[in-house]
């Protein structure tokens, strides 16, 4: 009997690889994911830390669900409710206290365990509740089960978990655990498994991805950029790419990877998060402005075209007007082509959280949108420079086998929009890398016209 199984992720790409993985696991068990919580016989959120209030957003989410679990148990049903991910992992027995209809509450670094932990749930001993947060990485990653779902063209590949940062401001190092590197052979399996499944454009992920040193075959530990060029070697990944690299970690070898090695991709997300060297040093980021700079002027040095993507935090603890204008001195040199920026705000258990010196939630807001006003004027300028040329677009996915709109991405990570004149009626453009006229652009995505063959189009 098929199972209705829900899962709602929040953040990084990290928890979005997890999410997959989560279904992965779950389908021999005879779940299939739908939609809506409504009638799942299995809600879990996969939550992230990182962002503000992220555990009232947990709450939140639960206070509406609970109302659908006490229904189906009223009419004799079980709905198991899950708590997954960071907020798990950082304040499980928070969760388990004041949602006493949570039935379990388990770390990013467990979801291998699901099988054993709904059968506690679902079997003769029923009312039992887990909270499950240990750091068993090395475990997790070979027990994972050789399936994996696909939704197109596009996959995350996970490398790499955990930090060893310890910037002052993050929970992944408590959360995630230390850097752990897979092995190459377990990498390269998924890999051959996700081409297999029609997968032709493959990000690479980690918390900090560029740190990756798993051992190869050969018995040698392989850097990000040997793996790279392995994978540059499969004729049917058409591109390659990933995330997130701290600036601290970038060897000679990946930059000349962007220089030697075709299918990956010219686009580098790097994250800043600071362009003062104060709040750098605050942040125990272990570089300073003009180091970072330096690190991507030899990335444009062997792809001049490179597209740039980063993080920013505004308002960290100490930071004076001064700081803030270093932060946007350094975004008017460098010209990103899209970026993540968000106001601090104090994560439990960081040592950022006892710092003095708090900044004004009024001037956080004020330097926030000034940033942000200056990241969507460059990423405008540069999508609008496309304007007129034609690129080769990854079709990843159309909307609908009767609509006009279809999807893609540029190498340089840029959404596509087309519209059609009129449906396509299939699918068979997914996958496909096809020559794309850039009509318009805005800050968000590129739009354009396609030349396809009379056979591509619906009767």
């Amino acid at each position: 009997m098929k199972k209705k199984l829900y899962i709602k992720s929040y953040g990084c790409q990290m928890n979005t690889y997890d999410a997959k993985r989560m279904q992965d696991i779950l389908r021999p068990l005879g779940y299939e994911t739908v939609e809506s919580y409504e009638d799942a016989d299995m809600a879990i959120l996969n939550t992230c830390h990182i962002r503000e209030k992220a555990t009232d957003k947990v709450f939140s989410d639960l206070g509406r669900i609970r109302p659908h679990k006490e229904k189906r148990e009223k009419q004799g049903q079980q709905m198991i409710v899950a708590v997954a991910g960071c907020v798990a992992q950082a304040e499980g027995d928070v969760i388990l206290s004041r949602a006493r209809y949570v039935d379990m509450v388990f770390g990013p670094q467990t979801y291998h365990q699901l099988p054993e932990m709904v059968a506690k749930i679902t079997g003769a001993y029923g009312a039992e509740r887990i909270i499950n947060t240990d750091f068993p990485v090395e475990e997790k990653f070979d027990q994972l089960p050789e399936e994996n779902a696909t939704e197109g063209p596009s996959a995350f590949l996970s490398v790499q978990e955990g930090c060893d940062k310890f910037c002052t401001f993050c929970v992944v190092p408590y959360t995630r655990g230390s850097e752990y590197s897979r092995s190459v052979d377990g990498i390269l399996a998924e890999a051959k498994r996700l081409i297999a499944a029609g997968v032709k454009d493959i990000t690479l992920l980690g918390q900090n991805v560029n740190a990756f040193h798993g051992t190869g075959p050969d018995g040698k530990t392989w850097s990000l950029a040997r793996l790279l060029e392995e994978l540059n070697g499969y004729d049917d990944v058409k591109r390659l790419r990933y995330t997130t690299s701290h600036p601290c970690d970038v060897e000679d070898d990946l930059i000349a990877a962007h220089r030697d090695l075709e299918k990956v991709m010219p686009y580098l997300h790097l994250p800043v998060q600071s362009g003062s060297d104060k709040i750098l040093k605050a942040m125990n980021r272990k570089h300073t402005a003009q180091s970072y700079l330096d690190t991507l002027n030899r990335f444009r040095d062997v792809r001049p075209d490179i597209a740039l993507s980063s993080d920013f935090i505004v308002g960290f603890p100490g930071e004076t007007d001064e700081d803030f204008e270093a932060t946007m001195e350094l975004i008017s040199k460098v010209g990103y082509g899209s970026a993540y920026s968000f106001k601090y705000s104090p994560r439990p258990g960081t040592p950022a959280a006892n710092m003095a010196g708090l900044v004004r939630e009024e001037i956080k807001n004020e330097r926030l949108q000034r940033l942000q006003a200056l990241l969507t004027e460059q990423a405008i300028s540069i999508n609008q420079s496309f304007i007129g040329k034609t690129i080769p677009v990854l079709f990843d996915r159309t909307h609908d086998l009767q609509s006009k709109r279809l999807h893609g991405r540029t190498e340089y990570n840029q959404a596509v929009h087309i519209e059609l004149d009129r449906p396509l009626g299939h699918n068979r453009l997914e996958g496909q890398i096809l020559d794309v006229t850039v009509t318009s652009a805005g800050q968000m995505a590129l739009h354009g016209n396609v030349e396809l063959a009379q056979d591509d189009m619906a009767a």
